[in-house]
């Protein structure tokens, strides 16, 4: 008998979409990575692009569901080097690896807020932690 998938053992897109949804909103309103960021792109993407904000939301969605091998596949519309690579997305903002951190630590706020179990809760985190790289390259000091 094989294990289910992370996907699955998540709950599917619906209940990843729920994360997403209050991820994504939290982020804006963060101090460090929001709004308020002392990062200017950050800021101004938290105050001035808003409008984007569901598109980002669906997007999120589509490569949490990929990397956690359910049957919906993510496809940048800035691709990077791999097909789950996120420089190419990222790289105008400059996010810097404490930047980077706060936002984890947001996602991880959000899975917790929908009780997720820790041992999804770590896969997920080091998921989205293995992309760190990809996410700091337009970053420099």
């Amino acid at each position: 008998m094989t294990e289910a998938s992370l996907y699955e053992r998540l709950g599917g897109a619906f209940a990843i979409a729920a994360v997403i949804d209050r991820f994504s909103d939290a982020v804006v309103l963060d101090p460090i990575a929001g709004q308020t960021s002392e990062n200017p792109q950050l800021r101004e993407w938290s105050t001035n692009d808003l409008g984007r904000l569901p598109g980002l939301k669906f997007m999120r969605t589509l490569w949490v569901c990929d990397i956690s091998g359910g049957p919906q596949k993510y496809a940048a519309t800035k691709p990077g080097s791999t097909p789950l690579g996120l420089e190419e997305a990222h790289r105008a903002l400059k996010i810097s690896p404490a930047e980077f951190d706060e936002v984890a630590g947001v996602l991880a706020q959000s899975l917790d807020f929908f009780k997720v179990p820790e041992r999804e809760k770590a896969e997920v985190l080091a998921a989205f932690a293995a992309h760190k790289g990809e996410v700091n390259e337009g970053y420099s000091q």
